[in-house]
């Protein structure tokens, strides 16, 4: 026998549980279309970046990186790409000239 809640209250219990998971409130901030990737060597800094990045062959090449590296165990929880963030950025913005 399954417990019916109401539609608002169940929608406030998702909400409490969600804020107080730290890596899912962190989810939230990410827009649709885009997805939230790891970069640097010491200190990790966070991209936001559209989906339409995973076309890029150049970004492929990053991922399989990635998977060489970490393979299902990255450092931050997240997609981390073992790159410096100025070659990260010198190889994105050519995504964009494209």
């Amino acid at each position: 026998m399954a417990i019916r809640l109401p539609g608002v209250l169940a929608k406030q219990s998702l909400r409490r549980s969600l804020s107080r998971n730290k890596s899912a409130s962190r989810c939230l901030d990410v827009p649709k279309g885009f997805l939230a990737v790891y970069v640097g060597e010491a200190e990790k800094k966070r991209f936001v970046v559209p989906v339409a990045y995973l076309n890029q062959p150049a970004f492929q090449d990053l991922l399989s990186r990635a998977e060489e590296e970490f393979g299902f165990n990255h450092p931050t929880g997240g997609l981390t790409i073992p790159l410096s963030e100025d070659c990260f950025l010198d190889v994105t913005s050519s995504f964009s000239r494209s």
